[in-house]
């Protein structure tokens, strides 16, 4: 419950077989504290009433093992589809803006298609214009608990999404952290560059 508290995930996949709590148990407090992250239930409970139970908890799929990945694959992107009954929406900053449909991020006359840890990054700073984030809070957004992460993973996706975008898309405030501007600006060119 902790993980899904701390970071914004698309959807949860959810077995009940947990270890220590029982699945249903974790489904239930998830709605009462009104999350209402797309959850797909996992399980090998196949009893009608036990779909029925899970289902009328708060369950957006209940898919029953064994399966096929691809099935798992394309219930997770129907249930992504049908999130809050509408596409979310293009995030923008002056002159930068990020499309979560497509992953595509534009800065000016610059558009990419951003790998997932880039999107992540990008969308995590979007989200709070003008506000800095140091390491670990981006790291605490783009990786998930227990993935290890090297020293200079920031960096490197910093340095992926200036290399598409431009060098001013991110501002990076030295010993602190990263920022974008309340409302991003190209800068105006500069001898040299």
């Amino acid at each position: 419950m902790a993980a899904v508290k701390a970071s914004p995930y698309e959807a949860m996949l959810l077995d009940l077989g947990l270890p220590k709590r029982d699945g249903l148990a974790v489904l239930q407090a998830l709605r009462q504290a009104g999350n209402n992250l797309p959850v797909i239930v996992v399980t090998a409970r196949d009893g009608v009433d036990d779909r029925i139970r899970g289902l009328d908890l708060g369950a957006d799929d209940y898919l029953i093992k064994p399966f096929e990945a691809g099935e798992l694959l394309a219930r997770l992107r129907a249930v992504a589809r049908r999130k809050g009954g509408q596409a979310q929406p293009v995030l923008s900053n002056g002159l930068l803006s990020l499309d979560p449909a497509t992953r595509e991020a534009n800065f000016g006359t610059s558009a990419a298609r951003l790998s997932a840890r880039e999107y992540a990054l990008l969308h995590a700073l979007l989200l709070r214009p003008g506000a800095i984030l140091s390491r670990a809070e981006l790291e605490e957004r783009i990786y998930g608990w227990n993935e290890e992460v090297e020293s200079n993973a920031v960096e490197f996706l910093i340095h992926g999404i200036r290399k598409k975008l431009g060098q001013a898309a991110i501002k990076n405030v030295r010993g602190v952290g990263w920022m974008v501007d309340r409302e991003a600006q190209q800068p105006s060119a500069a001898p040299g560059s």
